[in-house]
């Protein structure tokens, strides 16, 4: 069986991967929240987790794996979000505005995240769905003297957990130096956080011991992970903006709740995306969801490209240089790749794939067998990666009529033939020019021309350019 190999957050170093049963392979990751569309940097750990997901399948088979990825549906952006709707003067309680938001919201999580090529997880708990669970966590960690009411509030004591920091690499004490942290005066200890917070009658609550309330952001996470994939389980997963605190919260409450348990064996966290080589962000004008780049024509085998070119373990940069190469790159794959049958990945890319799933070194070998000109393996290797899916190929097949542009192809091709004679390669430039501003990349060698119209091609244009050179 392939050996994988996953560098350990919580060890600092690469580890081999060695499920606690085969059978069950199990890993959780940090969703989204779901009061607005995901940007291009919330791409980044639904491609990564992806392959991965993939590559275990592949490895243990696909029913040997359990891949949970959850929505927080209660939250106080949420909240926020159907606030403003309200005042803006929809009448609706504010439980009914929340509702249609986060369905909304989950609906085009889905599309976008679909559209990249990303597999639907085994499971996609909602926290309102879990409830309870995390009320009852809440009340165990009471119980034990992890947690303590104030206020209507329930807090879990941080100093109470001795390994607390371990992930992030962070002593308590220093934390406090710039820590995020909510400061509220009936905390015991500033680094205290919240598991339940109480309810107005305005806002979404349910009843708990401690009054009407709902749960904290990190208590959601604990309580679904240990409901669905036990008190131990093999991997964890998000961004690394994660890490501190909202990683490090959901082990010491995880391990202090039920400390017969391991929580997460493996943690794994990918870097931070940034645009043109700086970080994203709205007020830098270099913010965009998943959705923008799709409704500005690219396509999400592209974006997936594109985010797969470096390894998760490092900042990536988002560039139009890069959007256009591996635009490119998947037309001349695709090419390579057509009608090839069946068949399974080359040996070299299931190792690349389980080095703690070097994906840049993937690529390398896709462009290589590509190459080759082997369209099997290559379809077949792509296909970990979740690229050059059978669904995801559309955007390449040219939407422009086949007969114009054989026509405009021959008529090139004998330009140059009249242009070698005479020397004058004026026409053979100009209608050059002409089928590259109507959407048609034009290849030439010594002995061929051949025209590749892009999804956009202006089909009007090559229709008048096709009777103009028929005239």
């Amino acid at each position: 069986m392939t050996k994988i190999r996953l560098t350990n957050t919580k060890t600092r170093r690469k580890e081999v991967f060695t499920p606690m049963d085969p059978q069950n392979v199990r890993m959780y990751v940090c969703g989204p929240t779901v009061y607005d569309r995901a940007h291009l940097g919330n791409a980044r750990p639904v491609v990564v987790f992806d392959v991965l997901f993939r590559l275990l399948r592949h490895v243990y088979g696909a029913d040997h794996v359990t891949y949970v990825r959850n929505f927080t549906d209660v939250d106080d952006k949420i909240n926020e979000a159907a606030a403003r709707r309200h005042a803006a003067g929809d009448p609706r309680p504010l439980e009914e505005l929340i509702r249609e938001r986060t369905e909304e919201t989950i609906s085009w999580y889905h599309a976008d995240t679909d559209a990249l090529g990303a597999l639907r997880p085994s499971q996609e708990p909602r926290a309102t769905e879990w409830i309870p669970a995390m009320s009852a966590m809440t009340e165990d960690l009471v119980a034990k003297g992890h947690a303590y009411e104030a206020a209507g509030h329930v807090l879990f004591r941080v100093r109470s957990y001795k390994d607390y920091g371990k992930l992030s690499g962070r002593s308590v004490d220093d934390m406090m130096a710039g820590a995020r942290v909510e400061v509220a005066p009936f905390k015991e200890d500033p680094l205290d956080f919240v598991l339940w917070k109480p309810s107005d009658a305005f806002l979404p609550g349910w009843e708990s011991p401690w009054g009407r309330g709902r749960p904290g952001w990190h208590i959601e996470c604990s309580a679904m992970a240990r409901e669905l994939l036990g008190e131990s389980f093999d991997i964890h997963g998000g961004g690394l903006d994660l890490q501190f605190p909202h990683h490090e919260n959901e082990i010491a409450q995880s391990r202090c709740a039920h400390p017969e348990g391991e929580f997460a064996r493996f943690w794994l966290h990918n870097e931070m995306l940034q645009v043109e080589g700086r970080k994203m962000a709205k007020s830098a004008g270099n913010f965009f969801t998943v959705r923008d780049l799709l409704g500005l024509g690219i396509p999400g085998e592209v974006i997936r490209l594109v985010l797969l070119g470096t390894h998760y373990g490092k900042p990536m940069d988002w560039t139009d240089q890069k959007k256009r190469e591996a635009e490119a790159t998947l037309r001349k794959w695709r090419e390579v790749a057509a009608d090839a049958p069946d068949a399974e990945p080359s040996p070299e890319m299931l190792d690349l794939l389980a080095d703690d799933l070097n994906t840049a070194g993937a690529i390398a070998l896709l462009h290589r067998l590509a190459g080759e000109g082997d369209g099997t393996r290559l379809r077949a290797s792509a296909q970990l990666l979740g690229l050059l899916e059978d669904g995801m190929g559309a955007w390449t097949r040219p939407n422009a009529d086949e007969e114009v542009v054989a026509r405009l192809q021959g008529a090139l091709l004998r330009a140059r033939e009249a242009a070698v004679a005479s020397k004058d390669f004026t026409s053979v430039d100009r209608l050059k020019r002409e089928l590259t501003a109507a959407g048609v990349e034009v290849r030439m060698s010594k002995s061929d021309i051949s025209l590749h119209p892009g999804p956009d091609a202006d089909l009007a244009r090559l229709a008048a350019l096709d009777a103009e050179v028929a005239s």
